[in-house]
């Protein structure tokens, strides 16, 4: 059976605020519409039904017949929409901020920044998870995300955490021939070229193209060759003396990394703590969202 409503959604909610009121006035002020805007929504409902819903006894409104039988049942169902609109928003409010990012980004500059997360606050519950996807904020997939470009997404706020630069990296000690096998994302091809024309580089790398950066770094904290990745996302292997710049030309590149969330979070407890922690690993002076 069709659950098409051949009505103005509108015009029922306007005629149940004025059947539970009795005021047209109250009606429009609780709807935030003027009274007129629901003047106009009770006729053309009325005309829609064919009936008389509503009729004047002095100075108050009163339902007629029609109007007593349809009342009840709307109440009952924009009460219904009410409720699981609320427990909705009480579930994202309450629960865990559920934040979404790119493997290589979890890995490789969270991971190593989580012994300082303030988990014991109020408001900093996470639950994390990888994709190579990009997640659809609108439809709830998750609360937020980390995401890297431009810094420009419809229906979204973007923070930047930090300007993305290129570079190659080698595990210390590789031997020379292994030191020519080169590890690349195959969302770098254009970088690299990039990188060799800047770097004045003029070796022929056999290359290895596989899914990601993070592909690329641990194979080359593996020894199994070089790894050409963002120096934010190699940081936390270099200062643990794993890997190194092979030449040390880092490339800056347009994009970088961002924080991303709906409108309608920006000023959520949860979010706002989350933004600040991770404003202030990437060295961002913390601003007003």
């Amino acid at each position: 059976m069709s659950r098409r409503i051949p009505l103005s959604l509108n015009a029922l909610h306007a005629f149940e605020a004025v059947s539970r009121l009795l005021s047209i006035r109250d009606a429009a002020e609780e709807l935030a519409v003027t009274p007129s805007a629901v003047s106009h929504q009770l006729r053309g409902l009325e005309e829609a039904l064919g009936v008389e819903l509503l009729r004047r006894q002095g100075n108050r409104l009163a339902l007629t017949p029609s109007g007593a039988a349809l009342a009840p049942e709307l109440a009952e169902g924009f009460g219904r929409i009410a409720s699981a609109v609320g427990r909705m928003q009480h579930d994202r409010r309450r629960g865990p901020l559920r934040l979404s990012m790119l493997p290589t980004f979890a890995v490789h500059w969270l991971s190593p920044r989580l012994l300082r997360y303030p988990f014991e606050k109020q408001g900093f519950e996470l639950l994390i998870s990888s994709t190579q996807a990009v997640v659809d904020l609108a439809a709830g997939e998750a609360d937020a995300a980390i995401r890297q470009g431009g810094g420009v997404w419809p229906g979204v706020r973007a923070d930047l955490l930090f300007r993305e630069t290129l570079d190659l990296f080698v595990a210390p000690g590789l031997d020379e021939a292994r030191r020519r096998h080169l590890f690349l994302s195959r969302h770098r091809l254009t970088d690299f070229a990039r990188w060799r024309r800047q770097a004045g580089e003029t070796v022929d790398y056999p290359t290895q193209v596989v899914e990601s950066t993070g592909m690329a770094l641990r194979a080359a904290v593996d020894g199994a060759g070089l790894a050409f990745a963002g120096v934010e996302m190699a940081a936390a292997e270099v200062a643990a003396g794993r890997l190194v710049a092979v030449f040390d030309r880092p490339l800056a590149v347009d994009g970088g990394y961002y924080l991303v969330y709906p409108e309608a979070l920006a000023r959520d407890r949860r979010l706002a703590n989350v933004r600040r922690w991770l404003l202030g690993e990437a060295g961002v002076t913390s601003r007003p969202s």
